[in-house]
């Protein structure tokens, strides 16, 4: 199981240590954060205890307003849980009683350097941690966002992925990782693909060598990760295997219980590549819309084949 660590959100967020400076190797294994608002009153049935708690504004308000003994009860009841940390979205101010908890458990309690709205906090908290803890693969390819859509290009070593990606650089599209792509999955449609660090912003070209896109062509030629839409599979030309169908039935495939569509396009001399990778990403995005080229031109069809039948029964 994928885990970081409560220093990790320290330094990811700025948080200020108010307590349980020597538990910030505390883990999280948890991709979403909670807010404990019925276990304030006793109720500890559903409570996800290995998740970061967040106290926004309204659940400090409602420790200040209670009695010293009762709020003592509240908060220890909270706490005999260990979580792995606490996170005050509404700063600072009063929360000597809290620090208190959190030093004699042992877990740290964490400030945002400046009040924060909690609503806001949580949604880019919530990504930062789907993202580090997302089950995640590694595979050989290239990755790139083509008009907006990710698209991995996937075949044998040597047939030509790189050079493809380099032509679709060049065209105004952004690379997201060569060689070793590293898919995440963020929920059970979406995958993301980004790169491993050390490959970050290099293209491998075969007689050319090592090369940083965005010192060649500027920052817009590099994306950091992109969510996987299509995957193309490069291979080597085979006489008489394509057919000119108006409508290709759907492939797709699977990484780890994602189905992504698929279609092979086969290379030969003088084929525009990445001119087809191109025109797949844009069809793609149509047929999202709700265009279908072949459903028109079968519509089209039908419509001239009607028209035919009546201006031959007018005649007779």
């Amino acid at each position: 199981m994928k885990q970081i660590t409560v220093e990790d959100l320290v330094h990811k967020f700025q948080l200020k240590v108010l307590a349980g400076e020597n538990r910030l190797q505390n883990v999280i294994t948890q991709s979403r954060v909670h807010r404990p608002g019925l276990e304030f009153v006793g109720h500890f049935d559903f409570f996800p205890t290995e998740r970061v708690q967040i106290l926004g504004r309204k659940e400090v308000t409602y420790l200040h307003k209670l009695s010293e003994e009762e709020r003592k009860i509240r908060i220890g009841n909270i706490v005999h849980y260990h979580p792995p940390c606490f996170i005050v979205t509404s700063g600072e101010e009063g929360l000597t009683y809290l620090t208190h908890h959190c030093i004699e458990e042992g877990i740290p309690l964490l400030v945002t350097k400046q009040p924060k709205i909690t609503s806001d906090f949580i949604p880019k908290l919530d990504a930062y941690l789907i993202k580090q803890l997302a089950e995640e693969i590694a595979i050989h390819g290239v990755c790139m966002n083509v008009s907006g859509i990710g698209v991995l290009i996937r075949g044998n070593s040597g047939v030509g992925k790189s050079e493809t990606a380099h032509t679709l650089i060049r065209r105004g599209h952004r690379l997201v990782a060569d060689d070793i792509i590293v898919l995440k999955k963020l929920s059970p449609q979406t995958i993301l693909g980004t790169h491993d660090e050390k490959t970050k912003e290099f293209l491998a070209l075969r007689s050319i060598g090592l090369m940083n896109v965005v010192r060649m062509y500027g920052r817009r030629a590099f994306q950091d990760e992109t969510r996987i839409t299509l995957d193309i599979h490069l291979t080597k030309w085979e006489k008489d295997a394509l057919y000119n169908e108006l409508e290709q039935e759907i492939s797709y495939t699977d990484y780890m219980g994602v189905k992504i569509p698929s279609m092979e396009i086969q290379l030969q001399p003088g084929r525009d590549v990445a001119g087809l990778i191109e025109a797949a990403a844009n069809n793609w995005y149509l047929k999202q819309q709700g265009y279908n080229a072949a459903e028109e031109f079968y519509s089209r069809i039908e419509a001239d084949l009607e028209k035919s039948g009546t201006q031959g029964s007018s005649s007779q």
